[in-house]
């Protein structure tokens, strides 16, 4: 809801989930500009807990209230962003564990949330020159002082970011240099938790924190120190190549991007939450996967040779650690194609040694050895980048190659404790498995 005339500055939000896995909640923001200050103010409060989820990827937090404040000032081609927050205070009192000590000789020690640990702050430079543009950022979080997820564009692409979370100091900088059509861009960041993750074998009554028992953990504020290059080729950057729709928007005859992420990673995790069988049933993994230096490879290629034909290719390849307790590091590779001729649409994929496409194959760090997909269909009208509701037909074929660490992969089958026959993965001698399917269907939409 917006407010109008007297309460113009005024937005309110309200929901049972108003984004995936949030809790209950509303949400008021006050915005308001006084000769060059821009100030934001946001109050949130979860109206209660919310129950079952169907994604690892969108756990609920614990139950909380927040307000957080944004100053913005300009001086000249400089900027200076000031933010300031307050949350999680139905937290406080709430006990959690710490750990000190090395390996072999920890002693666990048990604190609580003080009304210290709510707050947090933020500071953002930014220096604006036409071809060369600057940042740099820093934040300091209280153990629950917990923002939310960081969907600022800073100049560019860049996928090195503020987490948002609570219990962290960072501090990131990076510039983008345009030369003709080219940018290039390299990035920075620093993060450490104020209080490290408790890992795997710690001595009883010692464990790994997770967000369903304990009031914070260490996840995407894991300690780190990393940095990226990314190159940008855009020759119509009126259509830029970072908006959320650039899929559609992008005109360019050839357009793309190529980046390298490195991660030092010197410290495990907390525990993640995972989902049963039963499809319902949630709970935590017994620790994380361990200290590992991590690097990926991305790019993404759009071409819009003219209003009948275009694709889009993304490919990437790098090392990856699974979501839950799985110490097994994977080298993945992979590409996605998606291609539009008059009325005719292609999706395809190809990877390699990669998770599946759901949320518990990178939980329980399953992997296919290849995938191959692809999905040809026509409808009655020119197709969309983004998959809308439309009415169309078409055809889909999906092939895999499955091996120990795979679903479904059983070359041979044993018998149990129980005397039942079970499959056996780790069988000698045998070839992978395989899986395929190959599917038709016709998708009607009757809306306007």
């Amino acid at each position: 809801m917006e407010g109008k005339k007297s309460l113009s500055d005024f937005k309110l939000a309200f929901g049972p989930q108003l984004w995936w896995g949030a809790n209950p909640a509303v949400l008021l923001k006050y915005s308001k500009s006084l000769a060059k200050l821009n100030f934001t103010g946001i109050f949130h409060e979860d109206l209660a807990q919310l129950g079952l989820t169907e994604s690892s990827f969108a756990i609920p937090q614990p139950k909380t209230r927040r307000l957080t404040l944004h100053l913005n000032r300009e001086f000249g081609k400089f900027g200076v962003d000031l933010g300031g927050i307050w949350a999680g205070q139905p937290l406080q009192g709430r006990e959690f564990q710490v750990v000190r000590g090395e390996e072999g000789n920890y002693t666990i020690y048990q604190d609580e949330i003080k009304s210290q640990d709510n707050f947090g702050g933020k500071i953002k430079f930014t220096y604006e020159g036409g071809r060369f543009n600057w940042y740099a950022q820093s934040a300091a979080m209280g153990l629950v002082a917990q923002g939310g997820a960081e969907q600022t564009l800073t100049f560019t692409g860049w996928k090195l970011k503020d987490s948002g979370s609570g219990n962290q100091y960072n501090f990131l900088s990076g510039f983008a240099w345009l030369i003709g059509d080219l940018q290039i861009a390299p990035n920075f960041l620093w993060q450490k938790p104020l209080e490290g993750p408790i890992p795997a074998g710690v001595p009883a009554p010692g464990r790994p924190r997770n967000i369903l028992d304990d009031p914070f953990v260490v996840r995407g504020n894991r300690e780190q120190i990393a940095g990226e290059m990314l190159f940008t080729y855009d020759p119509t950057p009126g259509t830029w190549m970072y908006n959320w729709d650039s899929d559609r928007s992008e005109d360019a005859g050839f357009a793309f991007n190529l980046g390298f992420v490195y991660r030092h990673l010197p410290t495990t995790q907390d525990a993640a939450i995972g989902i049963l069988p039963d499809g319902r049933t949630i709970f935590a993994f017994p620790g994380a996967a361990p200290a590992q230096d991590l690097w990926e490879i991305h790019s993404k290629i759009i071409s819009k040779v003219n209003h009948d034909f275009g694709y889009i290719v993304s490919l990437y390849t790098g090392d990856a650690q699974a979501n839950g307790s799985d110490d097994r590091l994977i080298r993945r590779y992979g590409m996605d194609l998606r291609m539009i001729y008059k009325e005719l649409k292609l999706i395809s994929f190809a990877r390699v040694n990669d998770w599946g496409p759901y949320d518990y194959h990178r939980d329980y760090n399953l992997t296919f050895p290849l995938q191959l997909m692809a999905d040809l269909s026509t409808s009655l009208r020119k197709p969309d980048w983004f998959d809308l509701p439309d009415t169309n037909i078409g055809i889909r074929a999906t092939y895999r190659t499955l091996d120990k660490y795979s679903p479904r992969y059983s070359p041979i089958q044993k018998l149990d404790e129980g005397g039942e026959l079970v499959p056996d993965p780790d069988a000698i001698g045998f070839d992978n498995g395989n899986e395929w399917e190959i599917r038709t269907y016709v998708r009607i939409n009757i809306g306007k």
